[in-house]
Parts: structure tokens; sequence; C-alpha cells
């Protein structure tokens, strides 16, 4: 392998090591209804996603649910730490299409129509949600402090 590669492979394995995934593949639901329960979530914190997919009576809600109970359980193998002191949040959702089951249904006059049985791959990525604000309150506290002495 060349040095470019190799150095290229190497900060991709750094940079899987500080992402926690999950991913579902074959989900035998239709893309477009897996990706309108993706997009309530993203964005949003872990716990909150949670009760959002719990309380969805959305089919494919189910499936979410549990993909993203498997990300959080990743995240606590392989960092140690405990999901509720760690302020989670989903990073991102992807679906994709998988494969498609072509199936004939009888229609009228000898005929016969076509049935698309849709799949999905599902990718979900969590991170913890990094506090900047914390340094620019600091800065603007310093800031008002020096104004407010002269």
């Amino acid at each position: 392998m060349g040095s470019r590669k190799q150095n290229s492979a190497d900060a991709r394995k750094e940079a899987m090591k500080t992402t926690y995934v999950a991913k579902l593949s074959d989900c035998p639901t239709s893309p477009r209804k897996m990706s309108l329960v993706a997009e309530l979530i993203q964005g949003k914190n872990v716990y909150q996603a949670l009760n959002i997919l719990h309380f969805s009576p959305k089919h494919a809600a189910k499936r979410m649910e549990k993909l993203l109970t498997s990300a959080i359980s990743n995240f606590e193998q392989k960092t140690g730490e405990r999901a509720e002191d760690s302020n989670l949040y989903v990073k991102s959702v992807h679906v994709d299409g998988a494969a498609i089951l072509k199936r004939f249904r009888p229609a009228p006059q000898g005929r016969a129509y076509r049935i698309r049985k849709r799949s999905n791959h599902i990718t979900l990525i969590v991170d913890k949600r990094v506090e900047e604000n914390a340094p620019v309150a600091e800065a603007v506290t310093a800031e008002t402090e020096n104004q407010s002495a002269e």
C-alpha cells in the first residue's frame, strides 16, 4: 500500500474511534417511509429522540428505536461512559435504498401488474454535543467587567 493511501486509511481509522454508529441492513420498509421517521429525530437529544420514536404511530419508528438504542450501547461500550452523563445527540441518519423484491399481481384481461417490495439500509450516527458557548460567555463577562471598571 502506498504511503498516501496508508495515511488516509489511518486517518479514517482514527475518526472511527470517536464515531458511534449503528447500522441496519435490508430493513423491509420502503426508504421513503423510513426517511420520514429519520427526519423526526435528526439533530435531537438521544433521549428526546427515543421518546419521539416510542410514541410515534408510524410502523418504521419501532425499528428506528431499536437502532437508536443499539447506537447508544455502542457508545457506552466504546467509551465506558454512561450515556445519561454524556450529552449525546443524533448527529445524522442516512436512509439508502436496498434490494427490491419484484412480485406480480394478477390484473384484468390476463395481464399482470408488478409489485415492488422495497427495503432499505439505515446508518445512524450518535455523537457528543460539545458546549462551545461556555468560553464565549467567559469572554463576554470579562469584557463587561472591563467596561464597568472604566
